[in-house]
């Protein structure tokens, strides 16, 4: 991700919020009674060469990179293009107040990424979209972030939007998140991604919402987080002889961050469990498929990342990053298609160059391949060239 990870709350809540975010240092733009008001985000661009081999996309993954997106097809559909945007541009706002001996902060933080509205033809006009908005009142938070599951710490710098895709967690949702010291449980939004003879199925009929436990450890150079999720997944289908059933889900996260000596480091991360679904990869597998008696059967998965950051001098840095998912996919069910992805993988390698104070000008080439369970062919590939430019505030 083209970012720099920090904890944005002081204190005993430093653990408990941690955004990634590329701004720099937030600037106050007021102040009225006991509250503080900071405005902080970027503007990126972004300019791009994607090849795939079975020919080419439209949507969000000619802006970054989206596993499921792959197209699966012959060499004779391979296809070039080129395309340019400033999406990914940011900014945000927060607030803090100190009153009675507790501390009450907020946060909210939009960009432009996913935008239906607008066209290339002449605007380029695209509308807002909510990344985050949340309220945190001492050890409690309540509101829209990042998922606690999710370790934004291990998250490598890249150019693409996220860089790690296949092997990592990535969701923001709703919740109710309670830090004490080293650890963060939540209760979150829930949501169940379904496989069935017609295809995805996202099925919004869960009855309790998704729980996460997490610990975070941290000793001198060495960063861990040990994560935990279980989750309900639920699909009741009112057509007569429909699905109408409850499996359970979970997963096991293990995440985390060495720094060496010379401010090299490397980020790492395991993450696995039956019904992960959305949480990883974006969603590339579902959380259950429909089993031959019409009940719900959990996906299995299993997803890791590496990266390794090398600082070549003061200016120039380069990150090297390998990320991969592969689903274990029933395929003794009707409803699993041979074109159900069995494994996605990518790696990709960057140099960075601050060229002035808060401005960063990034360069990246990246290789990803998706197969899926069966066909002629049953594999394609991207190959893309990046670049971009970006300015913190």
């Amino acid at each position: 991700m083209t970012s720099i990870t920090k904890t944005v709350f002081n204190g005993g809540l430093a653990a408990a919020v941690l955004l990634t975010t590329a701004s720099a240092q937030a600037v106050t733009i007021g102040k009225t009674g006991d509250t503080t008001i900071k405005m902080g985000g970027y503007v990126k661009m972004d300019a791009m060469w994607s090849d795939w081999s079975g020919g080419t996309i439209g949507g969000a993954g000619r802006d970054f990179y989206i596993p499921s997106t792959t197209p699966i097809g012959s060499s004779s559909n391979d296809n070039t293009v080129f395309d340019m945007h400033v999406k990914q541009s940011r900014i945000n706002f927060s607030t803090e107040t100190k009153t009675g001996g507790h501390n009450f902060k907020s946060f909210f933080e939009v960009d432009f990424q996913l935008s239906a509205q607008g066209d290339e033809r002449i605007s380029n006009s695209y509308s807002p979209r909510l990344r985050h908005a949340f309220l945190v009142y001492d050890n409690w938070l309540f509101g829209q972030t990042w998922t606690t599951f999710m370790n934004v710490g291990a998250l490598p710098e890249s150019v693409d939007f996220i860089g790690n895709t296949d092997g990592t967690i990535f969701v923001r949702q709703p919740q109710i998140r309670y830090t004490r010291d080293n650890w963060m449980f939540s209760l979150e939004n829930p949501e169940t991604t379904v496989t069935t003879g017609a295809g995805r199925v996202v099925a919004d009929d869960n009855q309790l919402p998704d729980f996460v436990a997490r610990y975070n450890y941290k000793n001198k150079d060495l960063t861990l987080v040990l994560a935990g999720l279980l989750r309900q997944l639920t699909y009741n289908d009112s057509t007569p002889g429909g699905v109408d059933d409850t499996e359970i889900g979970w997963g096991i996260s293990v995440t985390g961050k060495y720094v060496f000596g010379n401010k090299d480091d490397l980020r790492f991360g395991l993450n696995t469990g039956g019904g992960l679904g959305r949480y990883v990869a974006l969603n590339v597998a579902n959380g259950a498929a429909v089993d031959n008696s019409n009940q719900l059967e959990a996906i299995d998965s299993l997803a890791w990342f590496a990266s390794w950051r090398h600082h070549w001098n003061k200016q120039y840095r380069s990150n090297f990053i390998y990320s991969r998912i592969d689903v274990d996919n029933n395929t003794g069910l009707a409803t699993v298609g041979g074109g159900s992805t069995k494994s996605t993988f990518s790696a990709r390698a960057n140099l960075m160059f601050d060229w002035a104070k808060n401005l960063t000008l990034g360069g990246e080439i990246a290789f990803a391949e998706r197969e899926i369970e069966s066909g002629t062919p049953n594999t394609g590939d991207l190959t893309r060239l990046q670049f971009m430019a970006m300015y913190k505030f």
